[in-house]
């Protein structure tokens, strides 16, 4: 399946799945493929050794996303993205072959039906690795979901050979530091955070689910590192309706397991409270699906896992109210594959819509570069800063390029 991009709009939904035998659901306009729930083949390690205390392994953040690289041997190096919304880890056929184990317990490596963010059946491989090694900390014998991730690299514009589910970290207490780039992973006896604000989690689905609040309403909320967005927010019982300082307005058009949708986005009035923090009027995107936190709120954050004790710990060096920017958009949505990008949605209302774009047109250079030359960091920064982005089309056996000026989605 091609990715989708959502150019220059949060929440880039490459592909979403959800496992059929598995009921909950969470936040489901996934820029990611691991949107992945299982009952019956639970994704944890058998057995987790650290070398050390404390093992510190460095991050890059590309448009939100936590990417962390790894090499223990001739092989590799390893990338992975980590998302603690997933209750799965799935890796390349690449890196499962390499490193296959044979199960003893019998475990079934037939295919497991999944939904797509199509809305159609795909099937994943079950298979147990032998061994994920992250700097000092070693997982042994992990059971995981075999997928090609040729797609998720060309969208990034790195090798991509997998992403990290939450449970493989279950006999760790593991701590994304964003605003240092960093993943750290420390024995459960570890000390723990003396600064910050500690929340208790619901661990019984194995996702980091914990309570916020905005105004006087609290609700259940998914620590989601997969989504990029800042708040996708389900306002069933919520009790009066969150009021928004600019009303929902129609976005990009999104994959979710269920299929497509059309974006709903606006910026609430009232604060969102993690904790003891507060994000000033968040922009948010209106879900049918249980609501969560993505990486454009969490990046500002150091957030503590400690999975045996269900708590989570957030910090950030100011307790002044952490305030968004306005969300900029270039107004299209893209199908992306290595030789052109095809227009999957056009923003209802946006100068792409009034230059006369059209979903299904073909664009091969931007900025009058080959596609192939924009990775997701580089053209998110584009889309962010740029007041206008040229966008040559295919037209038959010509090309046409079309200066088309971005604009603020959510301002």
């Amino acid at each position: 399946m091609q990715n989708r991009i959502q150019a220059g709009i949060k929440h880039f939904a490459l592909l979403a799945f959800l496992i059929l035998a598995f009921a909950f659901t969470a936040c489901s306009n996934i820029p990611h493929l691991s949107r992945t729930r299982t009952a019956k083949r639970e994704s944890r390690p058998e057995e987790t050794r650290l070398k050390t205390d404390e093992t510190i392994i460095p991050a890059t953040i590309i448009a939100g996303y936590f990417l962390i690289e790894v090499k223990w041997d001739k092989y590799g190096p390893w990338r992975f993205l980590v998302d603690t919304g997933s209750s799965a880890t799935l890796l390349s056929p690449e890196y499962v072959t390499r490193y296959f184990a044979l199960t003893k317990d019998g475990s079934s490596t037939r295919p497991i039906a999944v939904l797509a963010a199509n809305g159609g059946v795909a099937k994943l491989t079950p298979a147990t690795v032998r061994v994920i090694r992250l700097g000092g900390a070693q997982f042994a014998n992990v059971p995981v979901l075999v997928y090609n991730c040729a797609d998720l690299s060309a969208h990034f514009g790195v090798k991509i050979d997998g992403v990290i589910g939450f449970p493989l970290f279950r006999d760790t207490v593991f701590t994304l530091d964003y605003p240092q780039a960093r993943l750290v992973i420390n024995r459960p006896n570890a000390i723990r955070p003396t600064s910050g604000t500690t929340i208790v989690f619901n661990n019984e689905k194995r996702a980091p689910i914990i309570p916020v609040s905005i105004g006087n309403e609290t609700f259940s909320a998914l620590i989601d590192t997969g989504c990029d967005g800042a708040l996708q927010l389900n306002p069933v019982g919520l009790t009066p309706a969150p009021a928004f300082a600019q009303p929902p307005r129609t976005g990009a058009t999104i994959g979710t397991f269920a299929g497509d949708r059309m974006q709903q986005i606006g910026r609430l009035a009232p604060e969102l409270r993690i904790g003891a923090y507060t994000i000033a009027s968040p922009v948010a995107d209106i879900t049918d699906q249980l609501s969560s936190i993505g990486s454009e709120v969490l990046k500002n954050y150091r957030i503590t896992f400690d999975q045996k004790n269900s708590s989570v710990t957030f910090f950030r060096a100011t307790d002044a109210p952490l305030a968004l920017g306005a969300q900029h958009s270039s107004g299209l949505g893209f199908t992306k594959t290595p030789a052109y990008w095809r227009v999957a949605s056009v923003v209802p209302a946006s100068p792409a819509e009034a230059a006369g774009v059209h979903v299904g047109d073909i664009v091969s250079r931007i900025d009058g570069e080959p596609v192939t030359a924009w990775p997701l960091q580089r053209y998110d920064a584009l889309v962010r800063h740029a007041a206008e982005i040229t966008f040559t089309f295919v037209l038959g056996a010509r090309e046409n390029p079309m200066v088309i000026s971005t604009f603020d989605l959510v301002k």
